[in-house]
């Protein structure tokens, strides 16, 4: 019999299926954050490995312990009730053995997915993080959904007129390593998301920056997955500092309560 956590990992699989609405995934990076989310009607979650970090006051870029990472998705899934997809980085390790370790305390955590990305390293070496996710994956008993984040669009990796190519050729690479989903980060142009989604087998996952088409259109290219990244979050920080800038300089209490969710709502949203 499946367990739980494994009938959540097979319905989040189930998501990006085609036929599917295209999966819309708010990136949290707390309890609270993904509370907030969930209680818009968000049926699944990311959180974003940035926000995730800024959030217990790291920098991005595996710079965040893994011991506080696992914590902070233990924390979110305690009682979210939704699947949740753990962005790790490129696995915070270029050994693929730790890689897989950390798979699995991810997965113990209660995550059904992971983002596992490239940046700047070669292909084949997230190849073998992939199968080590993998591998985790099998001994845990839950059908791990691998999203293999291609940097080549986001880093500039190649010119912009092999970018497609480039990125279609590490797709194939990681599908065959086990991967189940491509993350094009950076991909734009309406052309490209077409062409990529028309070159691989994964199902593609887009980020929302500014200039990528909208929802409907991305889902009319054939894109199932939109992932907000740490754009909610950066505006989220933005909007504290203009909110202490002012209560510094005018002390104005009722600037505090505009657009404020009230005490009690929130308040109501953590007691669930």
């Amino acid at each position: 019999m499946m367990t739980a956590q494994a009938q959540t990992a097979a319905a989040f699989r189930s998501l990006h299926q085609a036929g599917a609405a295209m999966l819309r995934l708010p990136n949290c990076w707390d309890a609270g954050s993904a509370r907030v989310m969930a209680a818009q009607g968000a049926v699944a979650l990311a959180t974003s490995s940035a926000a995730v970090a800024w959030a217990q006051g790291y920098g991005d870029g595996d710079r965040l312990p893994v011991d506080r990472l696992v914590a902070c998705l233990a924390s979110i899934t305690r009682h979210l009730g939704l699947p949740l997809t753990a962005d790790i980085e490129g696995g915070y390790s270029d050994e693929p053995a730790q890689v897989g370790a950390t798979v699995r305390a991810v997965i113990d955590a209660g995550a059904v997915g992971i983002n596992l990305e490239d940046g700047a390293s070669p292909p084949a070496l997230l190849a073998r993080k992939i199968e080590a996710a993998r591998a985790a994956a099998a001994s845990a008993g839950v059908p791990l959904f691998i999203n293999a984040r291609c940097d080549v669009f986001l880093r500039g990796l190649v010119a912009p007129e092999l970018r497609v190519a480039e990125t279609l050729a590490r797709a194939e690479l990681y599908r065959s390593a086990g991967a189940d989903g491509l993350f094009a980060a950076g991909v734009r142009e309406a052309g490209d998301i077409a062409a990529l989604v028309a070159g691989t087998a994964l199902p593609v996952n887009v980020l929302a920056l500014p200039g990528v088409p909208r929802a409907a259109e991305l889902e009319r290219l054939g894109v199932r997955r939109l992932t907000s990244g740490s754009g909610i979050a950066e505006s989220v920080y933005a909007r504290i500092g203009q909110l202490t800038r002012d209560f510094l300089a005018e002390g104005d209490s009722a600037a505090l309560a505009a657009d404020a969710l009230p005490y009690g709502e929130l308040n109501a949203l953590m007691l669930g």
